[in-house]
């Protein structure tokens, strides 16, 4: 009998509904504290309620790892289906969603926990993967091995127009968002060895900058995987959006652009106007 795969991941992939629709991709939600009360990413928060605190108290809301207990439950949903489970989340040195997942996958014979050493899409790339090994029939086992050895080559960066959240949130200094606002930088964020960094600063208009980063990240585009790449954004104009759109067409035929809504997680940390394209490379970067 043909082995039954379920690919799941947490909700800091940031898939599309019709992306998850598509595929069966299952989320494992995580916990969003707001206040004194804490909401379930995605099913009663979103960003733009995140967005609409902060104008009126100022504050931020904590995001919470899922804890063994929950995973287990989680996992236990399909183990008792008969799936087997090659489950993604959140770079380990981002959370401890991780190893509290693989503790949880210790219960069972066939569920494996896939480190995506990313967030947002960067993540969302690799889910998609396992989703199109799956339908070649590769076994769960191979699913996870596969995407654990793409992890490197996943290209994953944002702009962000304003640091004024990361200030609020503790990771990045006054005297940053001061420099940044009067000099009208907008730095881009990398993610690599599975944290973030600082890349290049640019400066300008957010929208115009946008265009600027995007040329800059593809280049000649030789040594990426063209089947698909992510524009994730939280909450930017429509206009811009698009306009982001074009130029990826412009500048390569890829096969598929997915553009898609960044979730709590990415919009607590980085705010309203931020903007990411992402893809894999043909080698680890």
């Amino acid at each position: 009998m043909p082995e039954k795969i379920m690919i799941t991941s947490d909700s800091t992939t940031d898939l599309s509904d019709a992306l998850r629709e598509r595929y069966g991709i299952e989320l494992m939600r995580l916990g969003i504290t707001l206040g004194d009360q804490t909401y379930t990413d995605g099913i009663d928060i979103d960003p733009e309620m995140i967005y609409s605190n902060y104008k009126e108290n100022k504050t931020l809301p904590k995001t919470s790892a899922t804890n063994p207990a929950d995973a287990i439950r989680f996992f236990k949903l399909f183990a008792d289906q008969g799936f087997s489970v090659v489950h993604f989340t959140i770079s380990s040195d981002m959370s401890s969603t991780y190893q509290n997942c693989v503790v949880a996958a210790q219960e069972f014979e066939n569920v494996y926990v896939v480190d995506t050493r990313n967030l947002s899409t960067g993540g969302g790339l690799l889910v998609l993967t396992a989703c199109e090994l799956r339908e070649q029939g590769k076994s769960a086992k191979e699913i996870a091995e596969t995407c654990e050895a793409l992890a490197p080559r996943v290209d994953a960066s944002f702009v962000i127009d304003s640091l004024e959240f990361l200030y609020k949130g503790g990771r990045c200094s006054g005297v940053a968002m001061l420099g940044a606002n009067l000099m009208s930088l907008k730095p881009c964020i990398i993610v690599k060895n599975g944290t973030m960094s600082v890349g290049q600063k640019y400066r300008g208009k957010f929208d115009a900058v946008l265009l600027k980063y995007i040329a800059d990240r593809i280049g000649d585009a030789s040594d990426i995987c063209k089947d698909k790449v992510f524009i994730t954004h939280a909450g930017c104009d429509q206009r811009i959006v698009d306009a982001c759109v074009e130029k990826l067409k412009s500048l390569a035929e890829f096969e598929n652009i997915y553009v898609t809504r960044a979730g709590c997680t990415v919009s607590s940390h980085c705010g309203r106007n931020t903007l990411g394209v992402l893809f894999i490379r043909t080698h680890a970067i």
